[in-house]
């Protein structure tokens, strides 16, 4: 199973949301291999700054090959999670055609809202050849107490990707735990920011089911 965290527009939380859900599946004891995707290797640079044992790999591949190279390696996991790069317009196609699952984060504001047409214009193209992609959108680094949420979600309801109902809030926890390769989900699994992970993930696998 290949799951893609992809947004043409940067600054969304793509890899804090990439790391957590590989964490999350991982911690329920299946096989997972992380793809940094991003030429600017966050992901990577958070797997190096990391002190404990790693619960995955973390391999950096930003090239417009991932659909060729990545179903070679499925056999060996059970879950690939691709931390995509905002604006590498070849990579993220060949990202949605690697996949099976895409999570758009998106931040709720309306400028998100707007940008979001690019990747939702390149779902749609690249579906085409892709016809079991499922694609949904993630309201992410909400800020807690404020309707804007809710409005962000009437907004996104304009385009053709439903969005899911869990929602991932902008915690400083979030940025604590990635300073030290870690996250939420290890380093305080009862916090409000692992919760709302885990209702997330919960949410997640039922749309792969």
């Amino acid at each position: 199973m290949i799951i893609s965290i992809l947004n043409q527009k940067g600054g969304v939380g793509k890899t804090t949301l990439a790391v957590h859900v590989a964490t999350a599946l991982a911690r329920k004891g299946n096989k997972v291999l992380m793809v940094d995707a991003d030429p600017q290797g966050s992901a990577l640079d958070w797997a190096a700054s990391r002190k404990n044992e790693a619960l995955f790999p973390v391999m950096g591949l930003p090239k417009p090959t991932l659909h060729r190279e990545l179903p070679k390696l499925e056999a060996d996991y059970s879950f690939i999670i691709i931390d995509g790069p905002p604006r590498v317009y070849e990579v993220a196609r060949s990202a949605i055609l690697a996949s099976n699952l895409i999570l758009i984060p998106v931040q709720p504001s309306p400028y998100d809202v707007w940008a979001a047409k690019e990747i939702v214009d390149l779902i749609g193209e690249a579906s085409a050849f892709n016809e079991k992609l499922k694609s949904v959108f993630v309201i992410n680094r909400k800020i807690t107490n404020t309707a804007i949420g809710r409005d962000v979600t009437e907004a996104l309801s304009e385009y053709p990707i439903p969005v899911m109902k869990a929602q991932i809030s902008q915690r400083v926890a979030f940025a604590e735990s990635a300073g030290q390769g870690q996250t939420t989900l290890e380093i305080d699994p009862e916090s409000l920011a692992s919760q709302e992970i885990m209702a997330f993930i919960q949410e997640m696998e039922g749309l792969l089911k």
